[in-house]
């Protein structure tokens, strides 16, 4: 089958060019196309830069898929086999594990997440839609799994006139799925929790927090309690906290999974809980936090400055000497330069001398594509304070 052409501007042929995969609505010159076409990208003397996914809604119209004069037809399984691949390398045992990550692994718009024998699958713009059969007769050739679940719920998927919804793509998928992270096991709520069932991205830096936990812990934002289990393995005692009253009995439940007698799970705003530990003079040997995206949109940047800067300075404060912080930021719009900025300010609010340990990111099973800042989203900083 002919493949069409899309015709975008001078600006999107240096974009492309230098590696960037979206080219936005206003940069698209000529696209008489079907919604979710592969399609031919030609620069505006005709020279062809590529093929990309398109989308007739969406404001990135065009998701490039390759650079280059040709596109294998089997291209589809072949990226979808190399991604597996990958993640044999990167992360051999893990039971919870993404197996695709959109553009980091040639395939914009598409998330697969492997939860032990179950696949979650996202398809989040025309193009994989339209693909999707496809893309699920892929899965189950390379990896023969005993269900496929589509959690196609994301409110993204408006912006491309998709519905939301969540079914069944082939075999059977339970609600819940124990997986092993670890020494620990969680259970996954696969048809309801938040992402797919878990925090998949925040996996290698649970084992690294584990390393400096000790004494007394806060885990600030618990979820199903990712961190706290794991610093509870060295740690005296975890107090575990979140707004959630489902995220709260989750933590418990998983904690009892694993037998954790030390793990406290409380339900609490924590910014409110951070001030309240600071005016009863509660003090911890570590403390983590792992909030929600502040920053969904450029426009709520300053907002979610303040927000990071409040939650650090409580937790700066009520932190012992020698003691760490284990911090983090999913929000894409504050790049890590602006989180350290705001570490730094929080830091010296809290008249706290501290050292840098280590600057993190999300797991390998994550890409992030060099030069495409938007796949870089997940910052963690692990500080020390000295006094």
């Amino acid at each position: 089958m002919a493949i069409p052409d899309v015709v975008v501007t001078r600006k999107a042929e240096i974009r492309i060019e230098r590696g960037h995969p979206w080219v936005f609505r206003s940069d698209v010159v000529k696209a008489d196309v079907e919604p979710g076409a592969v399609v031919r990208v030609l620069g505006p003397k005709q020279r062809p830069l590529g093929f990309a996914f398109f989308s007739s809604r969406s404001e990135i119209r065009l998701r490039i898929i390759e650079r280059g004069p040709t596109l294998d037809e089997g291209f589809l399984k072949q990226r979808l086999a190399a991604a597996v691949d990958w993640r044999r390398l990167v992360a051999p045992d893990a039971e919870a594990v993404r197996l695709v990550h959109g553009e980091g692994d040639g395939l914009p718009s598409l998330i697969v997440d492997r939860y032990r024998d179950h696949l979650v699958v996202q398809t989040l713009s025309q193009a994989t839609e339209r693909l999707k059969s496809e893309i699920v007769l892929g899965l189950v050739e390379l990896l023969h799994p005993a269900g496929i679940l589509e959690r196609n719920d994301p409110r993204v998927r408006e912006l491309e006139g998709l519905e939301r919804r969540v079914g069944l793509l082939h075999g059977e998928v339970p609600e819940q799925v124990e997986v092993r992270e670890d020494d620990l096991v969680f259970a996954a709520d696969l048809w309801k929790g938040q992402k797919t069932g878990l925090f998949l991205d925040q996996r290698e830096n649970h084992r690294m927090a584990r390393a400096y936990a000790r004494g007394r812990v806060l885990d600030g934002f618990t979820y199903n309690g990712g961190f706290a289990l794991h610093a509870a393995r060295q740690a005296s005692e975890v107090l575990a906290v979140d707004a959630s009253a489902d995220a709260v009995a989750r933590t418990r439940d998983n904690a009892a999974r694993n037998g954790l007698s030390n793990v406290t799970a409380r339900e609490a705003n924590v910014f409110d809980l951070l001030k309240q530990l600071d005016r009863d003079h509660e003090r911890f040997d570590t403390v983590i936090l792992d909030p929600p995206a502040f920053a969904k949109s450029k426009g709520a940047v300053e907002k979610a400055r303040r927000g990071y800067k409040e939650i650090n300075l409580r937790g700066l404060k009520i932190l012992n000497r020698g003691g760490c912080l284990v911090t983090c930021s999913c929000s894409y719009h504050v790049h890590e330069t602006d989180l350290e900025a705001i570490l730094a300010g929080a830091a010296a609010d809290a008249c706290a001398t501290v050292t840098v340990v280590e600057k993190r990111r999300q797991a390998r099973d994550h890409p992030i594509v060099l030069g495409v800042p938007e796949t870089y989203y997940l910052k963690c900083f692990v500080l020390r304070r000295l006094a």
